[in-house]
């Protein structure tokens, strides 16, 4: 009967450490797109990349996912949504992709939208307003900056973690 008690003591102890360990994580994004065809599709998209939910705003074009950081990442997410034929801030859908799109979903792109890789030979590929940091994505306006070895920003940047990583 004790070895009953423990057994379950012990399981119920591991549940708890997972369950603690698991995080939801709400992100905001934005992605391209123009109706209700699209929410749709980006929707759908996001939530088989893992999200809990997903919810588009076709005014603002901004994404906001809800998802475990144990089960999925937003740059899980934004892939997928690329996948779909949806240019994003992590991810650029292929042409081929975008081709796919039903005519009212097809939206301008622009050249805004960067990929996830920002720094390609040392230097920040990403527009001019914006550098390399947290994790090799470019998240704070400034100028393109030289990266330097140890996932270090050069020339004075403004970066306190680590910078120009490249995946």
């Amino acid at each position: 009967m004790k070895k009953q008690y423990f057994f379950s003591l012990l399981i119920s102890a591991m549940l708890s450490v997972t369950l603690v360990m698991a995080q939801t994580v709400t992100e905001r994004f934005q992605v391209s797109g123009n109706c209700g065809m699209c929410k749709s599709k980006i929707e759908k998209a996001a939530k088989a990349a893992g999200a809990s939910s997903a919810a588009w705003n076709e005014d603002s074009k901004e994404l906001v996912v809800s998802f475990d950081s144990g089960n999925s990442s937003v740059t899980q997410i934004q892939q997928k949504i690329a996948e779909v034929g949806y240019d994003n801030a992590g991810a650029r859908a292929t042409d081929a992709a975008y081709d796919k799109l039903h005519g009212c979903c097809k939206y301008e792109r622009t050249a805004a939208v960067a990929s996830t890789d920002c720094c390609k030979g040392g230097v920040c590929s990403k527009s001019s307003e914006k550098n390399c940091c947290k994790g090799g994505k470019c998240t704070a306006s400034s100028k393109k900056e030289e990266c330097s070895k140890g996932d270090k920003c050069a020339k004075g940047s403004d970066c306190k973690k680590s910078c120009c990583s490249k995946s």
